[in-house]
């Protein structure tokens, strides 16, 4: 006999600790970003100090912008990187996430399918069609859910890449504008 209050228990609690398990992912993603903000400012305000330190020591106008140049490109290799460990936390903490709601989904779906199991056993006669046609709706539904989750995931792998892609062409530009700036 199927105890409903047994199984709506059961569900509340894997939801809640589904919940439970994405707040603490949550939060673990916040603390790193905010671990890395608070790393990057501390290393901003020890790189001006030496910044400022080195300028004054500077004789020439030529040796400034020659410092300046190689400061510029410097700094926006420091950018790209420091917006690829953000991009990274994100992408980890989406990952983990999605992990979680498709646990989830699938684990309703298979209570959703023993229950009509359950319940087409004690169906009247003749209902199997319609049992059977739930079940089908039902499968058609998990299997267009699971075909958009590969389809997500494949998105952002591309996007995982052409984001690399981006940063190490940002990269290679810099220092090749940085090479020609000094040569000239």
């Amino acid at each position: 006999m199927i105890n409903p209050t047994e199984q709506l228990s059961k569900l509340s609690l894997n939801g809640f600790e589904a919940l439970f398990r994405a707040a603490q992912i949550s939060l673990d993603s916040t603390e790193r970003l905010v671990k890395l903000n608070f790393e990057l400012s501390k290393q901003s305000l020890e790189e001006n100090v030496k910044l400022t330190r080195e300028l004054s020591s500077l004789k020439t106008p030529q040796e400034a912008l020659t410092r300046l140049n190689k400061l510029a490109t410097q700094n926006l290799e420091q950018a790209v990187a420091n917006s690829r460990s953000v991009y990274d936390i994100v992408s980890e903490t989406q990952a983990e996430l999605g992990k979680i709601a498709e646990s989830n989904f699938n684990e309703l779906n298979k209570s959703v399918i023993s229950n009509i199991d359950l319940l087409s056993k004690n169906a009247p006669a003749g209902s199997e069609t319609a049992v059977n046609a739930l079940k089908s709706g039902i499968a058609a539904g998990a299997a267009a859910i699971n075909s958009m989750t590969k389809a997500a995931q494949q998105v952002a792998e591309f996007a995982d890449s052409s984001v690399k892609a981006a940063n190490s062409a940002t990269v290679d530009a810099v220092k090749t504008a940085a090479k020609r700036s000094s040569a000239a």
